[in-house]
């Protein structure tokens, strides 16, 4: 099928008249029998380059999924749309599976959703050549590396759907992943010359600040109050924490609930459905929740604790915006919660596993205290180079922070590093170099002679973490250089060493010592609209949803409501032109909005 033939099917069965970046060019590669690597970001579209192609050509796509609800939600979205779709999964009862698998065998899904540990079953294997299987997509295709941050053993068995099934196609597919993980997913899943696809990893309707952690409970709340009709998700560390801030929430009167792998399963579903239906409108959770859940009308994320790396904090604030509309990312912060990740990394066995762990935690405490575009900053992680900055949709880009001469400080520290290492002949760490510059007299300072040297005290101007974040800067700079080994050191770079004999004027950047409330970025394709006329349209569209017992956005995503309520469409011809509404969704929907908008017109203009 060419572009126009798929486009013409996209605007069908999906309500949408053009592809978003590298969907066009994944489905036609699936269709011609290729094997297929997308890495697209949360929201990017993944799920319709498997989901096309299914309706494009006969057989059935099975779909290996790592979550109950992500399968569930995935289905209930595709049958709303009129696309013939199942899953299989430990819900289901032996009828109901049963029913199922008589309906596989008779050609009538186009789909199959099912966990890669029921799949790989030797009883469900058998039943393979029997489906007339076209194409394998394995969705959250990172869980199959080690190096991934949600690696599941499971995953690895997949490989030998290759000698069962030998001429179907692979499409492999994940929302973030570092290039070891790329390189892990097409060798461990025997892609076969696979053609590779990486989109741009930038969210450009998300807004990136980093707040300094004070009376962090009443941050929280003061944050959500100022969002009370929106939803969204608080990521905290422990358990304990999920469910005192949800209380703290629900006792200023907001609909919260938690979520954590220590709950009750049946406690831990109801939560995570309740936030769904936008019952509760703040989950407060561990990273335990989140993969799969594709609500796409998260407001904003916030972290209450420090995430242990970029990759695992680019995914979680991923899962706000999935709709296209602006949505926040906040992330509390505190040099408390550093030396708390220490303390966890500490407690690993591996020596090897520590290491990397050290390192991944550093470079997300210089995410969270550089001065430089948060966007960019992310970006480069993922080896994308962003050079938009001022990017306007992050903390630094929209308020840069106060900067200082900072040439005797620097002075002063290097020249610290310097003495302290010429002195005792090994490296020390940051707490160290800040206590001999402060003037400490600790026992470490008097039992090494560090009080002798000559950079002793001569640092009294500054607090001690003025001269850590003073520290942590230079090492950004690259004067310094961290290691990741248990006893973390600081040693002068060769760059470092030439700057103390030059002395060049250096300007530093002072810490973030005020509470700002984030600031939402206005983005291209914002729809502005009636917001009355939207919010009632929401109760219509909530009616029929529960009408159903599935999700609202199911019905109908923010986006279209938005569009709804801006165009305020007179009749089934105007209606059919908005962006989500495809032949099923017309034909089922339409008629309760279009009474609801000449209800609200009649209303408002009486």
């Amino acid at each position: 099928m060419n572009r126009d033939g798929l486009r013409g099917l996209l605007k069908r069965c999906f309500g949408y008249s053009s592809f978003r970046p590298l969907q066009a060019e994944i489905i036609q590669d699936a269709l011609a029998g290729l094997d297929v690597f997308a890495l697209l970001p949360t929201g990017g579209g993944k799920s319709l380059c498997f989901q096309l192609p299914a309706l494009a050509r006969d057989g059935l796509t099975i779909v290996v999924s790592p979550l109950i609800a992500l399968m569930k939600d995935q289905v209930d979205g595709l049958n709303a749309s009129g696309i013939p779709a199942t899953f299989l999964n430990s819900t289901l009862g032996a009828e109901e599976s049963r029913a199922r698998f008589r309906g596989l065998y008779k050609g009538e899904y186009r789909l199959l959703y099912i966990a890669p540990e029921r799949l790989m079953l030797p009883s469900f294997l058998e039943r393979l050549h029997d489906l007339r299987v076209e194409q394998i997509a394995i969705d959250e295709a990172h869980c199959i590396s080690e190096w991934g941050h949600d690696f599941r053993p499971e995953y690895r068995q997949l490989a030998d759907l290759r000698t069962i099934l030998p001429e179907v196609p692979f499409m492999a597919l994940t929302a973030t992943a570092t290039g070891r993980v790329r390189a892990d997913i097409v060798r461990l899943l025997s892609l076969r010359e696979p053609r590779c696809y990486t989109a741009s990893f930038n969210r450009p309707n998300l807004t990136y600040r980093i707040v300094p952690k004070s009376k962090p409970g009443e941050q929280v709340v003061d944050f959500v109050r100022n969002h009370r009709d929106e939803c969204g998700i608080v990521y905290c560390q422990s358990r304990k924490s999920t469910e005192q801030l949800a209380a703290k929430l629900r006792a200023a009167g907001i609909a919260a609930g938690p979520y954590h792998a220590g709950l009750e399963p049946d406690v831990r579903e109801a939560n995570q459905e309740k936030f769904l239906r936008d019952d509760i409108k703040v989950v407060c959770a561990t990273v335990a929740f989140g993969m799969g859940v594709h609500k796409p009308n998260v407001r904003y994320v916030m972290h209450y604790d420090l995430p242990k790396n970029i990759e695992g904090y680019y995914q979680e604030t991923g899962r706000a915006g999935r709709d296209g509309l602006p949505s926040e990312c906040v992330l509390l912060y505190s040099a408390a919660d550093v030396i708390k990740q220490r303390t966890f990394i500490e407690e690993k066995p591996d020596p090897e596993e520590q290491k990397l762990a050290r390192e991944q935690l550093q470079q997300m405490v210089h995410y969270a205290e550089s001065a430089g575009c948060r966007r960019a900053t992310l970006l480069a992680y993922f080896g994308e180079t962003f050079e938009t900055v001022p990017c306007g949709g992050c903390d630094n880009c929209l308020e840069p922070r106060e900067r200082f001469d900072g040439t005797l400080a620097a002075q002063k520290f290097l020249s610290c590093v310097y003495r302290l290492r010429q002195a005792s002949s090994f490296s020390v760490g940051l707490n160290h170099i800040v206590e001999v510059l402060s003037g400490a007299e600790s026992e470490k300072v008097r039992r090494w002679g560090h009080n002798q040297i000559s950079t002793y005290g001569i640092g009294k101007e500054h607090s001690r973490p003025e001269w850590q974040a003073i520290g942590r800067e230079l090492v950004r700079l690259g004067l310094c250089r961290q290691t990741a080994e248990r006893l973390s050191t600081l040693e002068l770079t060769g760059e470092g060493l030439a700057w103390l004999k030059n002395r060049q004027p250096l300007t530093l950047t002072r810490p973030v010592s005020t509470v700002s409330r984030p600031v939402r970025k206005q983005i291209d394709g914002d729809v502005l609209c009636d917001e009355g006329l939207f919010q009632h349209l929401r109760a219509v569209r909530r009616q029929l949803a529960d009408s159903r017992n599935v999700p609202s956005y199911i019905i109908f995503p923010d986006v279209t409501l938005r569009h709804l309520a801006a165009r305020q469409p007179a009749n089934v011809e105007e209606f059919a032109e908005l962006p989500g509404v495809g032949e099923r969704k017309l034909k089922d929907f339409s008629a309760p909005f279009l009474e609801a908008i000449a209800q609200w017109r009649a209303r408002t203009n009486s």
